[in-house]
């Protein structure tokens, strides 16, 4: 980060010749800070609302652990996507007041409490097969500040199930839906109410499934109005997403 920078940003600021709200928006393009094998963007809550989430496949456990803890000095709050027990080992000795979400596969700091957006948002899950994309998206959305309930298990295999909790679904701002197999929840949901809806396909199924994209392409072809769909097995984009929506919803 480049100190004469921020000394003639305050010179400015004091001297009144820029107002507070144009300071912040040059702050919010700072530098990075480059630790060699990562570029930390430590201003991405100034831009978008939520400090820089870890993505932990395909990184060590020693890079996931110092990425983690640099981030948890410089914000309140910090998030790490699809991490083993043995990433959160690594994090939990650096940073002892992390937490695991083993279900979710997620790694959570929240130093300080969230403030929470009225909105409901209602995370479904077709089965329990479907559990660790659903949590993923719940637990993203919960530090994101999201009002989130949880309906699990309620596929169109028994499509009763799903029914019986008519009036909580109708209650949501935003809804998220996690299906694999044929991925048909998302669509009969779509059909109930009248809120956005993401579509989440996941990666469970039998071998005509191919991985989740069976689901996929289905949702992607819903007849039903209103939906959004992300990529397989992604809770995580779908949570952001249904937290944009709720905070756009009360910015005024």
């Amino acid at each position: 980060m480049d100190s004469s920078f921020l000394r003639d940003l305050l010179d400015r600021l004091q001297n009144g010749q820029i107002d507070t709200d144009t300071a912040l928006e040059k702050l919010k393009m700072l530098p990075f800070e480059d630790i060699g094998y990562a570029k930390l963007d430590h201003h991405r809550n100034l831009r978008i609302g939520f400090p820089e989430v870890i993505f932990c496949e395909g990184k060590t456990s020693l890079q996931v652990s110092q990425i983690f803890t640099k981030l948890a000095d410089c914000n309140s709050n910090v998030l790490a996507t699809r991490a083993s027990r043995d990433v959160y080992n690594a994090v939990n000795n650096a940073c002892p007041e992390a937490q695991y979400h083993e279900l979710a596969r997620c790694i959570t700091v929240e130093k300080e409490a969230v403030p929470k957006y009225k909105s409901p948002i209602l995370v479904i899950s077709a089965g329990t097969a479907d559990l660790p994309t659903a949590e993923e998206a719940a637990v993203t959305a919960e530090i994101m500040g999201g009002n989130v309930t949880r309906l699990y298990d309620v596929g169109v295999a028994g499509i009763h199930r799903l029914f019986s909790h008519h009036e909580l679904i109708m209650k949501a701002a935003v809804i998220i839906v996690t299906a694999g197999m044929e991925g048909a929840l998302a669509s009969v949901v779509a059909g109930l109410v009248d809120v956005p809806l993401i579509a989440v396909p996941t990666s469970v199924g039998y071998g005509a499934s191919f991985g989740g994209l069976a689901a996929l392409l289905a949702m992607l072809n819903s007849c039903a109005s209103g939906i959004a769909v992300v990529n397989i097995d992604n809770g995580f984009g779908a949570a952001a997403m249904a937290t944009s929506i709720t905070r756009l919803a009360e910015k005024n």
